[in-house]
């Protein structure tokens, strides 16, 4: 009956860090929308920093109130995180400028099996047939109802790569983390997320020049727009807690595969809000596809054999010589 408990217990919070995740990103992507969109707010780069600044704050405060404790992150592995999570967002960025949206969400897909290729190279992980399946059930189904038109040049070749690479080692990098120096989301957060923010508010309007032409101290802040940025922020301490909740007690790639839920979101609302053309036949058909694969991932991925860690045999006095898989643990994330 304990047993029982405790899968039930962690079940419901598996539950609720993935609503948490989709809840808040969906809100982030339609507040950001409007904020670039209706308010001319363009400055992506510079967003994230005061995003990140934000999320700091709450983590000073919650380190004050004493519901975070004092822990320790070694300087190199905060260093190699921030490099890999800002050439990340950059990365991102840069992408969607020089490529098309279709190649665009090409690169987003692809993140998939290079962080299976992480897993395996990194973790000894092993994938069963329906798992691998379930994935490209996911990426099909996912790309028939994004990927339109695929058009790519060397600059943006190049900036995808980047994107698709940094992004898969943050992420990889968050699930280790927790696991090496058992950290939870808000330590994690109160050691990265000070670094993150100085970094991009400082290379921010720079690099948002670049790219649009237009400087952030030019920009015309009014009530209105000061408001959407304030609950972009606002909103973006949830997105940023949840990525590394859920990322904590999954993995990188559960957090890819599963994540793409977030898109078929944002193009149904996206159809339904803002009453959006294209809602033909195929679209519907992709993202039925989608949410299929992602019911297969999560089913064939929790059964045994379904997604474990290869264990080397040990030495043959000490164990049968014939090798064996573990089943791989998962971080118990403490909120």
């Amino acid at each position: 009956m304990a047993l029982s408990s405790k899968a039930d217990k962690k079940a419901v919070l598996d539950v609720a860090s993935w609503l948490f995740n989709i809840v808040t990103s969906v809100g982030i992507i339609i507040v950001n929308k409007a904020l670039m969109a209706t308010y001319g707010f363009t400055f992506a780069t510079t967003l994230t920093g005061l995003h990140f600044a934000t999320t700091t704050l709450m983590t000073v405060v919650l380190r004050w109130m004493g519901y975070i404790q004092a822990t320790h992150l070694p300087l190199s592995e905060l260093l190699k995180f921030v490099l890999f999570a800002n050439f990340s967002i950059v990365g991102m960025n840069i992408s969607l400028m020089w490529n098309s949206v279709g190649f665009y969400q090409i690169a987003k897909l692809s993140m998939i099996p290079v962080s299976c290729l992480l897993e395996v190279v990194l973790d000894n992980m092993r994938y069963s047939r329906g798992t691998k399946l379930s994935i490209l059930v996911v990426l099909l189904g996912v790309g028939v109802c994004t990927v339109t038109d695929v058009s790519v040049n060397a600059k943006g070749f190049v900036a995808a790569i980047i994107a698709v690479w940094s992004t898969s080692l943050q992420q990889y990098y968050v699930h280790f983390l927790q696991r090496k120096y058992a950290l939870g989301s808000f330590n994690l957060l109160g050691h990265t997320a000070p670094v993150q923010a100085g970094t991009l508010l400082f290379v921010g309007p720079f690099l948002d020049f670049w790219l649009t032409n237009k400087r952030v101290d030019l920009y015309n802040f009014n009530s209105t727009s000061v408001f959407f940025i304030i609950l972009s922020c606002t909103i973006a301490v949830g997105t940023n807690l949840s990525q590394f909740i859920c990322i904590g007690r999954f993995t990188a790639v559960s957090f890819q595969v599963l994540g793409h839920m977030k898109t078929i979101l944002v193009l149904f609302f996206g159809f339904v809000i803002f009453g959006r053309e294209g809602l033909n036949l195929h679209v519907v058909f992709g993202m039925i596809l989608a949410i299929l694969g992602m019911i297969w991932y999560g089913n064939a991925s929790s059964k045994p054999g379904g997604k474990e860690r290869w264990t080397a045999p040990l030495p043959a006095d000490k164990s049968p010589k014939v090798a064996s898989l573990s089943q791989s643990g998962e971080f118990d994330e403490k909120v």
